[in-house]
């Protein structure tokens, strides 16, 4: 409580040294990035103030002029993909470069850039009426470290494209390659169309900092992709939020279902980039009739299954914290490591750990972010819908069924609610891997946009024309 309350004064401290100009920023506007990295500053308040001054310029372009610089990142950026990759999994030491790579690449090809802001009209005999998406400013982008680079190039084409210029509040444990990506980001910009500043960050990240950003006077959205903490922290700053928060996508399978089929897709997208993907299959629920063969095929596929209880529990204890959280030790870490450090030893190098559990085991309540995946039985579809209401826990995040029943397939994506519902496929289907449709890695579901896009980084304005303008 008494941290919570410092934090609190600290918090209205920072205010009101920005609100009176004391802050140590507050000659912000005249203060330079650091040499040899544009757009990365010391203090939040200099970094916002650059990004406003660019993104004042900024508003005055074209589109084509944000087309131009959005194009510019997907070139430009391409050739690094590979050392993107790398340098993410150096630091974080999360996930698979090579699935890194497909995401990056996923990134560049497939998040919306200008084309995503429609523009509306209605017409009549008392005029017309235009409905066009207009920037905010400058937007205030929280990270994670799981996702950092993609969220990161992600988030900056879409924003960019709805006329913003950004400030990341980056992960402090993805700092080093957030603050290397920004500062070539902003060189790409900046080189295609002569505007610095309008993707800016500070040297040394942190919760301080993250703090400060939210409740700055000239941030007016926060998009913060995160875990339910950052979120709730950016809900209280009275701003409008974009939240994207956690989630625990089940996988049901019926009787019904392609089981071959469904053990693949499900070994893929769980263990894809070792699970650390929020929309990633968190469980699995199968029907009885049908759960043998499709452990059997998932174990074909790359998977291997612990039967052994003290095996189970040994797992649990090294990877699941007190305080019910996972370690950060084993987040992201391949199924090996994790087998090694709880003394299991297995042939090959398997993708993904699944064994049998009931709903109610912290492996099948708690998002892991780890290649562990627990298969729930049940009797019937309508226990496995329960059962699958009852693990995604109201999120309303991710969910996939396995199904040939096109009657069940809808009356379960009509009661999950979730943002995004994938049926007869991996998971990543849902955000454009292998799947129709846009790519985006803010899936806001707390704050009801779900998958983001440009659109979403733009205010919807209202202009009318009083006098008569149409010919039918």
């Amino acid at each position: 409580m008494e941290n919570k309350q410092e934090l609190e004064r600290m918090i209205r401290s920072m205010v009101m040294n920005i609100m009176n100009g004391t802050d140590t920023g507050a000659d912000a506007a005249t203060e330079g990035s650091l040499p040899d990295e544009p757009g990365v500053f010391n203090t939040v308040n200099a970094a916002v103030a650059a990004a406003k001054k660019a993104q004042i310029q900024f508003e005055e372009c074209t589109l084509a002029t944000r087309g131009k610089a959005i194009e510019a990142i997907r070139q430009s950026m391409r050739p690094l993909v590979n050392k993107l990759a790398q340098m993410t999994y150096d630091e974080t030491g999360m996930g698979r470069v090579a699935d890194k790579i497909i995401k990056l690449n996923l990134t560049l090809d497939k998040t919306p850039g200008v084309e995503d802001l429609v523009t509306e009209c209605e017409t009549g005999d008392n005029g017309m009426t235009l409905y066009e998406l207009s920037p905010y400013g400058v937007i205030g982008a929280v990270t994670p470290s799981t996702n950092p680079s993609e969220t990161l190039i992600c988030n900056a084409i879409g924003m960019l494209a709805a006329g913003n210029a950004i400030f990341f509040s980056v992960h402090p444990g993805a700092k080093k390659l957030s603050r290397w990506l920004v500062s070539e980001l902003n060189k790409i910009v900046a080189d295609a169309i002569g505007i610095n500043n309008l993707i800016v960050t500070i040297a040394e990240p942190s919760i301080e900092a993250a703090q400060e950003m939210m409740v700055h006077p000239d941030i007016p959205l926060l998009v913060v992709t995160g875990g339910p903490g950052v979120v709730h922290q950016a809900l209280c700053s009275g701003k409008k939020v974009i939240g994207a928060g956690a989630g625990n996508p089940p996988a049901f399978v019926d009787e019904t279902a392609n089981i071959r089929q469904a053990a693949q897709d499900i070994v893929m997208g769980a263990s894809f980039d070792n699970n650390i993907l929020c929309i990633a299959e968190k469980s699995v629920v199968a029907v009885r009739s049908i759960a043998d063969e499709l452990i059997e095929e998932m174990k074909k596929a790359g998977a291997v299954l612990i039967e052994r209880e003290d095996q189970i529990q040994k797992l649990l204890d090294i990877t699941l914290q007190k305080n019910c959280t996972p370690s950060r030790k084993y987040v992201g870490r391949n199924a090996n490591v994790i087998l090694r450090d709880a003394g299991i030893e297995v042939e090959g190098d398997p993708r993904l750990i699944i064994m049998r559990t009931d709903k109610h085991h912290p492996f099948a309540t708690t998002e892991m972010l780890m290649p562990i995946l627990p298969v729930v039985t049940v009797e019937n579809f309508e226990d496995g819908l329960a059962t699958c209401l009852f693990l995604e826990a109201g999120l309303h995040h991710t969910a996939t069924m396995h199904s040939l029943n096109l009657e069940r397939l809808n009356k379960m994506a009509r009661a999950m609610k979730t943002s995004i519902f994938v049926k007869n496929g991996p998971s990543y289907a849902g955000l454009g891997y292998n799947g129709e449709g846009t790519t985006t890695f803010t899936i806001a579901t707390p704050t009801g946009e779900a998958t983001t896009s440009a659109r979403h980084f733009a205010r919807r304005r209202r202009c009318c024309l009083t006098t008569g303008f149409q010919i039918r």
